[in-house]
């Protein structure tokens, strides 16, 4: 997964704050078009979007709003539309935060970093009768030790952290496989079902990873 997608139809903007992020050790994505940043998020998924609104084709509003469909991911919004109606669109339609350009880059990577620090940085997890170490990449369950493969522990993490929404079976397996693996979608099916033996206290009757027909799974 990526840490951060930049969507920003400005190649010099998008340039610059690509190679400040780099240098902050972020792994960052450019997409100069909105069907491109769907593109790419649908592939490898990222922690962070940072979305311009005034794109060629489809506009940021669009972009953010299908992103919502599918993921938690935060999305900041940095655009020059600084009316209070674009602001209040952004928000509605599911953006975290609404930047107004010219912005200082200092304070914008002081902010992301401050996202990180509190969203993406806690080594231990807590859901329910779950606890998963980030670190380690351990999972007790009831306090009890289970052991996982690293597949099934980012696999579960990724479903944790988009806690009640459905995240499409595509997505789920470009995040966790990559989309060049040359592992097939059904990989996905198999470490499902390995996981609900695991966590479920009825894997037939899951409680926390619910599947929803034909699009996907959903965190319960």
């Amino acid at each position: 997964m990526l840490d951060i997608l930049i969507v920003e139809d400005n190649k010099e903007i998008a340039g610059l704050l690509q190679a400040f992020l780099r240098k902050e050790n972020y792994a960052v994505s450019v997409a100069d078009s909105g069907e491109k940043a769907l593109d790419i998020f649908a592939k490898y998924g990222a922690k962070l979007v940072i979305l311009d609104i005034m794109l060629p084709g489809m506009d940021g509003f669009s972009v953010c709003s299908k992103i919502r469909e599918n993921s938690n991911a935060h999305i900041l919004v940095a655009s020059a539309k600084t009316d209070k109606d674009d602001k209040l669109k952004g928000l509605n339609l599911g953006a975290d935060d609404y930047i107004e350009k010219p912005y200082d880059i200092d304070i914008l990577i002081a902010k992301i970093n401050g996202i990180f620090k509190r969203k993406y940085a806690q080594e231990i997890i807590t859901e329910g009768n779950l606890k998963l170490n980030t670190v380690t990449e351990t999972l007790s369950v009831n306090d009890k030790d289970i052991v996982v493969t690293s597949k099934e522990f980012e696999l579960l993490k990724l479903l944790i952290e988009n806690k009640g929404v459905t995240l499409k079976k595509e997505y789920l397996f470009n995040t966790v496989w990559g989309s060049d693996s040359e592992s097939e979608i059904q990989t996905l099916t198999v470490h499902i079902k390995w996981l609900r033996e695991k966590i479920e206290e009825d894997p037939k009757k899951p409680d926390h990873i619910i599947t929803v027909w034909g699009v996907g799974y959903r965190f319960e």
